[in-house]
């Protein structure tokens, strides 16, 4: 019988190959850590944080902010428990976070309760710790939703306690579905979130799907809208940018 004899490796080939495939290596390297580590981007598939993020915008969500948990990581890799280097939120940051239904699904929302608070919606009006938060403005605007539908919206001003600053919201009217709720008592170590649209998002208001959120499951603070796109413009369809692309978003700071 008669045996093969494994040809003998050629040390330059294997270094030449090496040459060739080591940018490539060291770029997804330096990838992986600036996604993990530092900033990553994310996509706004529905209209639940209108008016300040339309469907179609392409952000970028600052990952040191609160720092780090296993969900910063690739593939949710459980190398630590609890959260690292890790720094609380603040009421009316826009956060990018893990569904506690799943631990998969990421969402972003308008973090409204902090530990311990008290939160409440009556006849549309949100109510931190017994205290009406004030709703100012009253303009209106109208939005095409996912289904096609032509959505006519009032447009408030809204100004959290414990912040100097305001944000958009959206209200259909005053007695929707969301416009009134129980009391929620934050629980320790979880937050509660609202989206900007106020009628139509799901949030922590509907417990059944998302409820309160973990520290934990905290993935980044949402910082700016890089990029825009017309709604449900697919982003590998370049030859349609220059006739749907939002240039007026482009770098624009999320309030």
């Amino acid at each position: 019988m008669r045996f093969l004899k494994p040809r003998p490796t050629d040390p330059a080939a294997a270094a030449s190959t090496w040459e060739t495939v080591k940018p490539v290596f060291y770029a997804i390297v330096l990838a992986l850590l600036i996604r993990s580590f530092l900033f990553e981007p994310f996509s706004i598939p529905s209209t639940s944080m209108l008016p300040g993020l339309k469907v179609g915008d392409y952000i970028v969500v600052s990952k040191y902010s609160y720092g780090y948990s296993r969900y910063s990581l690739p593939f949710n890799l459980p190398l630590f428990d609890g959260r690292i280097m890790s720094s609380p939120p603040q009421r009316g940051d826009v956060i990018v976070f893990k569904l506690p239904l799943d631990n998969r699904t990421d969402y972003i929302k308008r973090l409204i309760g902090l530990p311990g608070d008290k939160i409440q919606v009556k006849s549309g009006i949100l109510y931190i710790n017994g205290k009406s938060v004030t709703r100012a403005g009253g303009g209106e605007m109208t939005d095409t939703d996912q289904s096609g539908r032509v959505m006519s919206y009032k447009i408030y001003r809204e100004t959290l306690p414990d912040v100097l600053r305001s944000h958009p919201i959206l209200e259909i009217g005053d007695n929707e579905r969301l416009d009134n709720t129980p009391v929620f008592n934050v629980p320790d170590g979880h937050y509660f979130f609202m989206g900007d649209n106020r009628d139509n998002s799901q949030d922590s208001r509907v417990e059944s799907m998302v409820g309160f959120v973990p520290f934990d499951n905290l993935l980044g603070h949402a910082r700016y809208v890089v990029f825009s796109l017309k709604d449900h413009t697919p982003l590998w369809q370049v030859w349609l940018w220059p006739f749907n692309l939002r240039y007026d978003r482009f770098f624009t700071r999320i309030e």
